[in-house]
């Protein structure tokens, strides 16, 4: 069962589109979603949470309609936007009495641990709080009612690497059950590393590919070297070139290359880079 299922899924502004954007999220897994800013995560989310209309296509939350059963399904979701959308008067204890009433769900107890564990203060009012406090606290309320997938617009985004390592812990941890599941948008692409098993990479409103991370990261490689060199590697074993500060660059199927060659090993940053910049030689 996929946690999300998105089908040909449009929107339109002007001078922007979505176009046909599909991916599934399978349960029980984190999904990394990248691309730059401005590219259609945000736009992408929000339709998947139904706060912008799609125009058309398919998005199925746990096998459900999301327009159709948006109130059911909003009970097991838990979201984390790029920034904190609550009133600024209010302090965390506050809150907590508010999200009491919200989901039959709700945990105090849980809550005001990961206060504590953030180091969140619970009765300053949030519109003292710094960005990164407000990312905590964001984290907190998304989590408290134990949902059952969670939806991650740039969740660590403006947070120094310590917090940023405590809360992909937390992720991880949450993980620990079988039947969560993350979407994580990021361009924080060394955080997807360590917590994503499936990337998919939007650009320009278009889903260039949606895989597995270990497929991305150890199947595919990198090698650098001259025309002449390049043109020993088999052309089906060829994803993406590039021009190099030293000569050509060509993204590979590792299992396809039948001679040897020296391989660079691609991070995710690399491998986005390819498929936006590439085969322009």
């Amino acid at each position: 069962m996929n946690a999300i299922e998105i089908h040909d899924l449009h929107k339109s502004f002007e001078g922007f589109s979505l176009n046909d954007v599909s991916f599934s999220v399978p349960q029980g897994t984190v999904m990394g979603f990248v691309g730059e800013n401005g590219a259609g995560k945000s736009t992408t989310i929000k339709c998947i949470l139904n706060l912008l209309k799609k125009e058309y296509g398919e998005i199925l939350l746990f096998g459900k309609d999301i327009v159709e059963h948006e109130l059911s399904i909003k009970n097991d979701i838990g979201v984390v936007f790029d920034d904190l959308h609550v009133p600024e008067t209010l302090n965390a204890t506050q809150l907590d009495k508010i999200m009491k009433k919200v989901f039959k769900t709700w945990n105090s107890s849980y809550y005001f641990e990961r206060l504590a564990q953030f180091k969140i203060p619970e009765r300053k009012k949030v519109k003292n709080f710094s960005r990164g406090m407000r990312m905590k606290l964001s984290i907190a309320l998304a989590m408290s009612h134990h949902p059952k997938l969670l939806i991650l617009d740039e969740p660590t985004s403006g947070l120094d690497p310590i917090i940023r390592d405590e809360i992909l812990d937390l992720f991880s941890t949450f993980m620990q059950d079988e039947t969560h599941s993350i979407l994580f948008s990021s361009h924080i692409t060394s955080d997807l590393e360590k917590i994503a098993d499936y990337i998919t990479f939007i650009h320009n409103g278009e889903i260039l590919f949606s895989e597995s991370k270990d497929v991305l990261v150890y199947e595919y490689g990198i090698f650098k070297g001259s025309n002449e060199e390049v043109s020993d590697i088999p052309e089906n074993a060829i994803i993406k070139k590039r021009n190099g500060a030293f000569g050509i660059e060509v993204l590979v199927h590792k299992n396809k290359v039948n001679k040897v060659f020296s391989l660079e090993k691609p991070s995710i940053e690399d491998i986005m880079l390819f498929y936006v910049k590439g085969n322009v030689l």
